[in-house]
């Protein structure tokens, strides 16, 4: 940033601390040791102090709580092996498969909401392990004020805030993802941190191991949820100011340039990728049973597991054999049609995707409406072993509704600029809409290098690869990926689309199972293997179909659920299990403390950024490029980085609730920090330290006095109805 002319006897107050001249002889060697002393006493104690707060009573609950429901099952399918489907990416859940498997977890507990634990599952030591991350947000928190440069009394104010926030705490105390996190975001950025402080001195061993453990915090965030993609975007436009700085500096030959975004790409895009990849490669291959997740997945991925539904059936597809088919699309459904019509259109039957096993599911391919062959297979056997072959005309006849697969100039309801899929008709009614040709686009050979070669002609389960191309229209039948609303169930869409490639995986399908009670199966066909890349987009985008179906329910109340202006307002926080009198009972909400002064600051910082540039402008300061990034990563990247993790869940549509806020929460706590670091400097020594000591002193009463709220409230609610800060707080209500 360039400086405009400095006026004589103006100056820009320093956004970091100023230290006193240093002392001589012994006393300066008396001071050094002192500093050095507390450097690691005052992080030992704060984090020490971590632990006690997040593992205190952390067993006094012995009841499944809140989302322990969901992740603690989770872990339980990986000592089980059995594949599963969440929203999620899997190094968290990997991770609390691992605590559950130190803690000598069997995987035979189900996790069922409001349940109690068994004896034989150890579920505090599960808990305790949980617990190490959220404590572990303590030294990082340390390390990354005193890295950003501020003072020791920041530095300190802002640890003890993040040590004895309540819902920092609570969300330490069970087996959840929040504190993994949290800690995660907290890194990513401590090493951007660290990465600042190594601007000066590129290509050294500090700065390349700074570099190297950035892309590391990123690949394992990312690997948690996808809310690391927030931290992320920060790190990314921190990167982009950096490489912009580099190309406006003439003494930094192109050569140099180039190596640093070489050097960039490689540590913060590949290897966060490589390590994302890697945790779905693990996940694979420790979920290699048959389970609940089985219908996120293609119909390769699902053979190959171990106890799979999928029956062995005969090779060969012919003529009047019933069979399930599956979409190779970013929907990876079977092909459905229920009783039920669309609501406008054609008000003809639907036609669906649904990926769990169901009746109808089931379709009978018949010859086509214009072969002029009989479709009741009664006259001679050669009618009824005839195979279905590439470039065949077929009519797919709904098994429950004796419908037929139609496809028209209607309008898809969901999608635009495609044409509506419905079952039509009957054996005897019909037209030529409802003929289809199936064009071969990949024929697999069994991975059994024993079992007789296939004829490539003829269409085969699970190994043949095809499309059904409408014969009036041409279009192609397709899963968009999309799902229909609630008068379609949310299943997803199915339409008839123009297609222009045959690499269109939209419009490739497989047949699934078949049933033909003329033909046998072949009991040595050992099915092809599947193609990890293949299902790791499928998984993800699974993983995003599902996020976006976490939208509210009109017809139901979700009395858990809140919008993002309630969290840094504090307007409501969240029951996390039953409010038995008996039980003992944690209530999700932030430290009043920590929260409405961070939220306020968020409105300082912005006037005194606005005050800043105005005197900037008017040439009234002097800034130089040395300033301008002291105040950027002490202050800028900290309210950058909160904006980031709350506008999103302002805008979107899903359901949002108190957790959401954790990691913006953080920042905006160093934000708060900042402030009060800012604003102080121009205090006398003696006021500034009376204003620190009133801050620690609040930060540690509000703890102290809310602390049931996440230690655990037990007995009668009318015992802590002084802590219902709020009317809208339903503590005791």
């Amino acid at each position: 940033m360039s400086a405009s002319p400095k006026p004589k006897g103006s100056s820009l107050q320093d956004v970091s601390e100023k230290g006193t001249a240093s002392p001589t002889g012994e006393s300066s060697d008396i001071r050094t040791t002192i500093r050095h002393c507390l450097s690691v006493l005052v992080p030992l104690a704060l984090t020490s102090l971590s632990f006690y707060v997040r593992l205190h009573n952390i067993e006094k609950n012995q009841y499944v709580v809140w989302d322990e429901a969901h992740f603690g099952k989770f872990g339980s399918y990986y000592i089980k092996h059995e594949f599963y489907h969440d929203v999620h990416p899997p190094l968290g859940k990997m991770l609390i498969a691992l605590t559950e498997w130190l803690a000598g977890f069997d995987g035979n507990f189900g996790f069922d909401s409001n349940t109690a634990y068994p004896d034989n599952v150890n579920y505090k030591r599960i808990r305790q392990y949980n617990a190490i991350f959220g404590a572990l947000c303590t030294p990082v928190a340390y390390y990354s004020a005193k890295n950003m440069g501020f003072g020791a009394l920041t530095v300190f104010l802002i640890t003890l805030m993040v040590t004895l926030e309540h819902s920092f705490i609570v969300l330490s105390k069970f087996i959840l993802l929040d504190s993994m996190l949290l800690f995660f975001t907290m890194l990513a950025f401590y090493c951007m941190v660290k990465l600042y402080n190594f601007r000066d001195k590129p290509f050294t061993r500090p700065w390349s191991w700074w570099m190297l453990l950035t892309g590391v915090s990123i690949g394992c965030v990312c690997s948690v949820k996808w809310v690391g993609l927030f931290i992320t975007l920060v790190i990314g436009l921190y990167t982009v100011m950096e490489l912009f700085s580099f190309h406006s500096n003439a003494s930094i030959s192109k050569k140099m340039l180039f190596k640093h975004w070489i050097i960039r790409v490689i540590n913060l895009i590949l290897i966060p990728f490589l390590i994302y990849l890697f945790c779905f490669r693990v996940h694979f291959a420790i979920l290699y049973k048959s389970g609940t997740g089985d219908a996120s997945t293609n119909t390769l991925f699902q053979i190959n597991l171990q106890n799979n539904k999928i029956e062995n059936s005969p090779r060969d597809v012919v003529y009047g054999s019933e069979v399930t088919i599956r979409s190779h699309g970013l929907s990876p459904n079977l092909l459905h049609s229920h009783v039920q019509t669309y609501p406008e259109g054609s008000n003809q039957k639907q036609v669906t995707g649904y990926g769990f096993a169901d009746g109808n599911n089931v379709w009978q391919i018949r010859f086509s409406r214009g072969s002029g062959l009989q479709s009741d297979f009664n006259d001679t056997l050669d009618d009824m072993l005839r195979p279905v072959k590439d470039g065949d005309e077929i009519r797919l006849v709904h098994k429950s509704t004796g419908t037929n697969l139609h496809s028209h100039e209607v309008p898809s309801h969901v999608s635009r600029g495609n044409f509506e899929v419905s079952g039509y008709g009957s054996e005897t009614v019909g037209d030529d809409k409802d003929d289809w040709i199936i064009e071969f686009v990949e024929q697999l050979d069994s991975s059994n290098p024993d079992f007789p070669k296939e004829d490539h002609t003829n269409l085969h389960p699970v190994s043949t690869f095809f499309r059904l191309r409408h014969k009036v229209l041409g279009c192609y039948l397709t899963s968009t990926g999309l799902s229909y609303p609630a008068w379609g169930f949310k299943q997803a869409e199915i339409v008839c689309k123009e297609s222009w490639s045959r690499r269109d995986k939209s419009t490739w399908w497989n047949v699934e199972e078949h049933w033909n009670e003329h033909l046998e199966s072949s009991p040595d066909y050992v099915p092809p293997k599947s193609k990890f890349w293949t299902d790791f987009v499928l998984i993800n985008f699974a993983m995003a179909s599902s996020n976006n179906a976490l939208i509210p329910d009109e017809d139901k109340y979700d009395n858990l659920a809140t919008k993002a202006w309630e969290w840094p307002t504090l307007h409501t926080g969240l029951r996390m299990c039953s409010w038995s009198r008996d039980v003992y009972r944690y209530y999700l909400i932030g430290s009043p403390f920590n929260t409405w002064l961070s939220t306020a600051s968020l409105f300082a910082f912005i006037f005194l950024m606005v005050k800043l540039a105005f005197q900037w402008r008017r040439q009234a300061i002097e800034i130089s490029e040395q300033q301008f990034w002291d105040l950027m990563i002490k202050g800028g990247f900290p309210f950058v980085s909160w904006i980031a993790h709350y506008l999103p869940f302002v805008t979107m549509g899903r359901v949002t609730y108190v957790h959401h806020y954790v990691p913006a929460l953080y920042f905006a706590i160093l934000v708060f920090g900042f402030t009060i670091d800012y604003v102080s400097q121009g205090l006398r020594t003696p006021v500034r330290y009376a204003i620190y000591t009133l801050l620690f002193a609040g930060c540690t009463y509000t703890y102290i006095y809310f602390s049931p709220l996440c230690q655990g409230m037990h007995g009668p609610g009318v015992v802590y109805s002084k802590l219902q800060l709020l009317p809208t707080w339903d503590i005791v209500i």
